[in-house]
């Protein structure tokens, strides 16, 4: 769809600074050398520039710093290093008044946006060399994971959202998901405060997301750079399994063996970032670019997970008190998530049931600017795909029923009805219902001509005839009818009816490909990635 854009490429309305726009690149504050230098100078387009190396490491870190305060909270200590955390976190105004689906699933249940931000504002000189993160390059969204935790604590969902998804942001039309932020804090009037701007692009991320999703999203946490590198030190690294050896030294920086390792601090970054690279046989190593890189970051977000819910950290009080303070001191959450009560929500949480997902995904594309982005599945899917994701566990199965009874086919008189429009297929029917050995009683045309599913309608208590012409006919659909009469039942044949004894037909193939699912992969597995 064509617009007019803004000198940025954004949508008409109030241009985007430079250095919050994610989709332009990121000037320099003097010459950098060394392998920074080489990635800024290597191009932009598909490729990052180094100084934004840690991007997409906002992710685990994210994930870090929030369940480094919630798995902890069953006991006392657990309960004191809660209030520690609520004591020095910080707060911001992120969840809209308007613009939240109240969709969703029970109110217990919850529903937290994890968002990265790389910006490198607090670092050091020092810290920026030691984390090759380069020189700040302002506000930028590209990680976004929703989790859900339902209301039982049970399990927790992570699903992460590719940052060039092409999606509705309310009041800018169409456009790249990392742009939501940045429209939402240049909305804000320029001369109010830096954290009312930063809660305009957090309401404005939530409510993008909120409309893609069908869901309510209940709380936000937003977290920085320095917070995973302090954590992934704290935990003593993460143990990470590459089926091939990797070089991108071009790019990210990962250079990586084959086989399990531990990874920390600039290492960590340099993995969870790479979205390039050759195996030693010269083939592409991550084919899928930033699609492979969601699979690093959720790979190495089980390994922190793993390591945390270890004994390692959980009978450890001093690494405890060690992952609190660098979780709270680099974590933004919303006004009213309290963090003992997500703790207390989560306690029996266990690495077996933590999930990670990607959202279903068409394939990749350009806009009409030319810029890359990524087709997501049509509303209807997304939101399906959601609504599993968000649906409360079933109670357990108390005794499975038992199979249903059926009787001998000389037992059960059929009526048929031809509902197909297809002239003579319901006496063809009748004389294979003779040659199967059931009685036939009358037959002729239903009430109407486009029936498209064959259907077995019967009295009640005649459920065991309906059986036992519905194993003759599979995918017919049953149901008991008041204008069935007892003892016989009533078989309509639709579009999709093929022959008695013959399965009814699937339904046409419209030719749209159905959006690909990925199996999700939980925390507790180790098995390698490329």
């Amino acid at each position: 769809m064509s617009r007019d854009r803004n000198e940025h490429g954004g949508a008409p309305g109030r241009p985007i600074p430079a250095r919050l726009d994610p989709r332009a690149g990121r000037p320099s504050r003097g010459r950098a050398q060394g392998p920074a230098a080489e990635e800024s100078r290597a191009g932009r387009g598909t490729s990052a520039p180094r100084r934004r190396n840690a991007r997409a490491a906002v992710v685990a870190r994210g994930v870090a710093a929030v369940l480094s305060v919630v798995l902890l909270g069953a006991s006392g200590w657990g309960w004191y290093l809660g209030r520690v955390a609520e004591a020095t976190v910080n707060r911001t105004d992120a969840i809209p008044t308007a613009g939240n689906s109240d969709a969703g699933g029970a109110t217990e249940a919850m529903n937290l946006l994890l968002v990265g931000n790389d910006s490198r504002a607090d670092l050091t000189p020092a810290q920026l060399a030691e984390l090759s993160a380069g020189t700040d390059s302002g506000i930028n969204t590209d990680t976004m994971i929703l989790v859900h935790v339902p209301a039982d604590g049970s399990r927790a969902s992570f699903v992460s959202f590719p940052r060039d998804s092409y999606v509705e942001i309310p009041g800018h039309g169409m456009d790249k998901l990392n742009a939501a932020y940045a429209y939402g804090y240049t909305e804000v009037d320029e001369t109010a405060s830096e954290a009312d701007k930063q809660a305009g692009g957090a309401q404005l991320l939530i409510q993008t997301l909120s409309l893609l999703t069908g869901l309510r999203i209940d709380h936000y946490a937003e977290v920085d750079l320095l917070g995973f590198f302090n954590l992934t030190s704290v935990v003593g690294g993460v143990e990470v399994n590459l089926c091939y050896a990797v070089d991108d030294s071009e790019y990210s920086g990962a250079v990586f063996p084959a086989g399990e390792q531990t990874i920390a601090g600039a290492d960590a970054l340099k993995f969870v970032r790479q979205r390039h690279g050759v195996r030693p046989d010269g083939t592409t190593a991550l084919p899928r670019g930033d699609l492979d890189r969601i699979v690093r970051q959720q790979v190495f977000i089980g390994g922190v997970l793993r390591k945390m819910l270890s004994e390692d950290v959980l009978l450890d009080l001093g690494k405890q008190r060690e992952l609190i303070q660098a979780a709270s001191e680099s974590l933004t959450i919303d006004q009213d998530l309290d963090l003992l009560d997500l703790a207390q929500q989560m306690q029996s949480v266990t690495a077996g049931n933590i999930e990670f997902q990607t959202i279903p995904i068409i394939g990749d594309d350009r806009d009409d600017d030319g810029r890359s982005i990524l087709r997501l599945a049509d509303e209807d899917t997304l939101h399906d795909f959601f609504a599993d994701l968000s649906a409360e566990p079933e109670a357990p199965v108390a005794e499975a029923p038992a199979a249903p009874v059926t009787v001998a086919p000389s037992e059960v008189t059929v009526d048929v009805f031809n509902g197909s429009g297809v002239s003579g297929l319901a006496a063809e029917a009748a004389d294979q219902l003779e040659t199967a050995g059931f009685a036939v009683g009358t037959t002729g045309n239903a009430d109407s001509s486009d029936y498209s599913a064959t259907t077995i309608r019967y009295a009640a208590g005649d459920e065991a005839l309906a059986t036992t012409l519905a194993a003759q006919i599979p995918g017919a659909v049953s149901e008991v009818s008041d204008d069935a009469t007892s003892g016989t039942v009533q078989l309509v044949l639709g579009e999709d009816f093929d022959a008695i004894g013959q399965a009814t037909q699937p339904p046409a193939d419209t030719g749209e490909t159905p959006a690909p699912v990925e199996e999700p992969r939980t925390a507790a597995d180790t098995s390698c990635i490329n």
